[in-house]
């Protein structure tokens, strides 16, 4: 089964949480927070690929998309700083 390549390094992953903690709008900040951890979540599951019933076509699509999903939530995040 391939690996996927890794998708936030440290240095990013300190770019979000520096940018969710200047926000403002703490709500907001802290919806955000808890769609990153969940998409991250999602990911890494995929990742560690614990379901063996799960088919390598489907793992990588299913990858793919959890991929695409953690992507969109940290162009979102990076979109508010400054």
């Amino acid at each position: 089964m391939a690996k996927m390549k890794e998708l936030i390094d440290n240095f990013e992953l300190e770019r979000i949480l520096e940018i969710l903690e200047e926000m403002e709008d703490e709500k907001l900040s802290a919806a955000l927070l808890m769609e990153f951890n969940q998409k991250m979540k999602v990911y890494g599951r995929l990742l560690m690929n614990t379901d063996h019933g799960l088919g390598n076509e489907e793992w990588k699509r299913q990858c793919d998309q959890a991929q695409k999903e953690v992507t969109k939530i940290v162009e979102k995040i990076n979109s508010m700083s400054w």
